[in-house]
């Protein structure tokens, strides 16, 4: 009985141990990255690399003596009758400038690579690169295209600026805009011919990035909710007078500054990347300076608490504050959206925001037992005087 158990598990043994052999291999080949794509017989390259964004890897062999540069570029396109490119940009890092080889399906269905000196972000028009491009070719299988070519590269250069990029659409044999995710926006980057060494571009702008979002987080969506909080009702209590209006000023003035140094790092960006707009967020920015601008500037006009033009003050003062909180919160998640952050990051303001509202809500409680005791002592008052 125990022989015969033992070899009816023997199936299941094996099949175990072959399930484990399959995860291994399949393990390794994904470990290998771009060193486990293949190419036709006579394509060979010498070195490769996976490129950081896109999913995509550039293959290639240079030749010192001669300066060429053989190469192939694969990446998935969002669309089978997309289309994917790869530039070297001899003068910047972006795409302005870049001398780009895109692939894609011809008119009559084949595949095909053309080369495109870009110049603007606007419609692309085919035409000759800065380099001498021979051997172009591409195909189309699996789920991604291959791009292949051969450039004659100036004497010495070993280090390129490359630029890749992958679009959905070719309409009339002319490659449509791309889309402007942040992997879109980032594919750029140093390869270093000799060495193999990839670097990513871009860094300095994401730290602005970043600095623009925390600065403008941190004052326009709370220190300004939280001056305004204080105004409206530490004011309601006689003995936080005057110490609470000159909270209210400082939170407000630090906010405002705060939130101007984060108003001028959105402006550099912008003028960083004149083709990718973000209209609304910039516009509500825009808005919200020149608001923020007036406040403070009112409060140099304040009028007297007697004074008979301080009732029509106070409405516009809060009006014009309250449209900038809820104006500063809702661009903030704008900015968010734009940034693509982690989802934590998104989470840790909404609970900020929960807070600041909670706190509101209590202290709307608080001032309301505290007036509706004060109104019920005055009449209690007032009726042991008329007694």
């Amino acid at each position: 009985m125990t022989r015969k158990y033992r070899v009816l598990q023997r199936p299941a043994l094996w099949f175990r141990l072959a399930l484990l052999l399959l995860s291994a291999v399949g393990y390794a080949a994904a470990a290998d990255g771009c060193s486990s794509v293949t190419f036709p017989s006579n394509r060979l390259y010498a070195a490769c690399s996976d490129l950081p964004l896109l999913s995509s890897s550039i293959h290639w062999s240079y030749d010192s003596a001669a300066a060429t540069l053989s190469f192939a570029f694969v990446a998935p396109p969002p669309q089978s009758e997309g289309w994917v490119s790869w530039a070297i940009n001899p003068t910047a890092d972006g795409m302005l400038g870049s001398q780009a080889l895109i692939a894609f399906h011809q008119p009559d269905g084949s595949m095909g690579v053309r080369t495109y000196n870009i110049t603007g972000y606007a419609s692309i028009s085919e035409g000759p690169i800065d380099f001498n491009a021979s051997n172009l070719a591409a195909e189309y299988s699996g789920g991604a295209m291959r791009l292949y070519g051969k450039l004659k590269l100036p004497a010495g250069m070993t280090v390129v600026k490359q630029v890749w990029q992958v679009g959905s659409s070719v309409a009339d044999g002319v490659p449509q805009e791309h889309g402007f995710k942040p992997e879109n926006l980032q594919s750029m980057g140093t390869l270093d011919l000799i060495k193999g060494a990839i670097s990513p571009s871009g860094g300095s702008t994401n730290v602005k990035k970043n600095v623009h979002g925390v600065l403008n987080a941190v004052s326009w969506g709370i220190m300004l909710p939280i001056g305004a909080i204080i105004a409206r009702y530490l004011k309601k209590f006689k003995s936080a007078d005057p110490a609470w209006f000159y909270l209210h000023v400082t939170c407000q003035i630090v906010g405002y500054g705060v939130g101007v140094g984060g108003w001028a790092t959105g402006l550099d960006l912008g003028s960083k990347s004149k083709g990718i707009q973000y209209t609304t967020h910039r516009n509500i920015g825009i808005l919200l300076f020149c608001l923020g601008t007036l406040q403070v500037f009112a409060l140099f006009l304040r009028p007297g608490k007697d004074h008979k033009y301080r009732f029509y003050w106070n409405i516009y003062h809060s009006v014009v504050g309250y449209t900038v909180i809820i104006l500063s919160i809702v661009n903030i998640f704008k900015g968010l959206e734009i940034l693509s952050v982690d989802n934590k990051w998104t989470m840790w303001y909404c609970i900020a925001v929960a807070i600041l509202g909670g706190i509101e809500l209590f202290l709307v409680a608080v001032t309301w037992c505290v007036i509706h005791k004060s109104k019920a002592d005055a009449r209690s008052s007032s009726n042991g005087s008329d007694a």
